[in-house]
């Protein structure tokens, strides 16, 4: 490699952070050894679903299906050998449609979809066969065997996603990452990765140009171009398997190829992180033209089918919901009346859709004419005139107001609100017009999108997040947001309800 791409003197890791040589090679080996346990996984749960559904569809009959052949007796095949076929194909499909890629598991929807589209795939393969040889197999124990399959496939892969995540975060099975860039561009993606560990990369150094050796940015210990050492023997100095260019002006494109011809195949890994953040993969496309990688982001859009789709979502999951919890919502309003003075909904203005204010309806708990109190509880505390703004400890509640708010039973009469169309079952969380008075021009983004009953902050950490993250998160949702993810919200606010942490209030 040219001289051009050098480092310096490594910083020395204490000894906590410096990885062994043992530590180092479990974590590369982790990719194969996580995908071996999916593989057995897999393995188990479909020959409990295959044999299961061959057992309750065909009792003991093992002989039921058979080969049409002209001018012959039809051959008798027992469904044991069936099963035992449909499972190693099913298993050898999931193989093949790179459902144990490292890159795919343990975060974002890609891995389910490949689970389901290589599931898809062989009931394509299995119809078309017994067709064209005239197999007369049990249509039931077709019909039944691939949905279900399907289905426990997806709770072990998320129930093992919830176990990977659990680790990462103590720093196992999760790629060690050298980054290389300027040191604005390493700050920036060394503080993107530290905001979410499930995504399985650690950072343990830096090689940066300009920065004087044994410098440390934000916590990482970092290298410079002033040494001797090549960044594959940084590699090993700081025990790390993955090298995440930053910036497009640390390397030519002569270094970095030459880069990627000295790193070791299935032991180092190389990624270009472009500076965009906050950008949905469906809104992603890599298209190579003429020897480049060029990264296409698609404008986000909120028309057509996915507005009209998000729309009837809203239609039927409120009626659905208020009908389902019509006599605990007369309940909770009686209880609401007889424990303290005041109205049994409380009704307040908040900003909507492009701007537009409109009546938000919740269960009333605080005491009566709250509302004169707040100035003075926010200028007490030192919180006047901040966005988001939460009054701790907050005296106005009333006992069974805090019941409610901890479980968000007051929130359900915007089930109303949203049956309306002035709300959304999940969107950006509606504000007051004080608190839009206080955005910036990238937070009017949030009023681009109808608010919604729940969101991403909502269930990212609630009254824990500061502004900034929850703007951040609501302007993700905004960028990004999809049928699919709405569905992924509303199954996470259901846990958050069921079992509220710290954070609710």
């Amino acid at each position: 490699m040219g001289t051009n791409v050098e480092v310096g003197d490594v910083l020395p890791m204490s000894s906590a952070e410096a990885p062994s040589q043992s530590d180092t090679k479990r974590q590369r080996d982790w990719r194969r050894s996580y995908a071996r346990r999916l593989a057995v996984t897999d393995l188990v749960a479909l020959v409990w679903v295959v044999f299961g559904v061959q057992f309750l569809w065909l009792g003991n009959d093992g002989d039921a299906m058979s080969i049409r052949q002209p001018g012959d007796a039809p051959l008798v095949v027992n469904y044991t050998v069936i099963s035992i076929v449909l499972t190693g194909l099913w298993v050898l499909s999931l193989r093949l449609g790179g459902t144990h890629d490292y890159r795919v598991v343990g975060q974002g929807s890609t891995e389910y979809k490949l689970v389901a589209d290589a599931s898809g795939r062989l009931f394509g393969l299995v119809a078309i066969v017994a067709f064209l040889f005239k197999i007369d197999l049990a249509r039931g124990y077709i019909l039944l065997a691939f949905p279900v399959g399907i289905l426990v496939l997806l709770f072990f892969r998320w129930a093992w996603r919830q176990w990977l995540a659990v680790e990462r975060e103590q720093g196992r099975f999760a790629s060690n990452v050298l980054l290389i860039g300027s040191e604005q561009s390493v700050r920036h993606i060394a503080t993107q990765l530290a905001r979410d560990t499930s995504a399985g990369y650690r950072v343990v150094g830096a090689w940066v140009k300009g920065v004087p050796a044994g410098a440390v940015v934000d916590e990482v210990p970092v290298q410079t171009s002033e040494g001797s050492d090549s960044i594959v023997e940084a590699l090993d100095s700081f025990g790390a398997d993955t090298v995440v260019v930053t910036s497009s002006d640390a390397l030519t494109a002569e270094e970095l190829r030459e880069l990627s011809w000295q790193l070791v195949p299935g032991v180092h890994h190389l990624v270009l992180a472009p500076s965009l953040t906050d950008v949905g993969g469906p809104r992603i496309h890599t298209r190579p033209v003429a020897g480049l990688p060029l990264i296409h982001v698609e404008t986000p859009r909120n028309e057509g089918w996915k507005k009209y789709g998000k729309r009837w979502l809203d239609i039927l999951g409120s009626a659905f919901f208020l009908l389902l919890l019509s006599i605990p919502l007369l309940a909770v309003a009686l209880l609401v009346k007889l424990t303290s003075r005041g109205p049994v909904f409380y009704r307040q203005e908040r900003v909507g859709l492009n701007g537009q204010p409109f009546q938000m309806l919740k269960f009333r708990s605080m005491r009566a004419n709250a509302d004169a109190e707040l100035h003075t509880l926010l200028a007490a505390q030192g919180s006047d005139g901040k966005p988001l703004f939460k009054v701790k400890d907050d005296p106005r509640i009333t006992p069974v107001g805090k019941f409610l708010r901890k479980y968000s039973v007051d929130e359900f009469p915007q089930l109303v609100n949203v049956l309306k169309g002035e709300m959304s079952l999940v969107g950006p969380r509606p504000q007051r017009e004080a608190e839009v008075a206080l955005y910036d021009n990238i937070a009017y983004r949030r009023l681009l999108i109808k608010p919604g009953m729940s969101g991403l902050w909502q269930v990212s950490g609630r009254s824990e997040l500061s502004w900034e993250d929850a703007i951040r998160l609501d302007l993700f949702y905004v960028e990004n947001w999809s049928l699919m993810g709405d569905i992924v919200i509303l199954w996470r606010t259901v846990k958050a309800v069921v079992a509220p942490g710290a954070s609710a209030h």
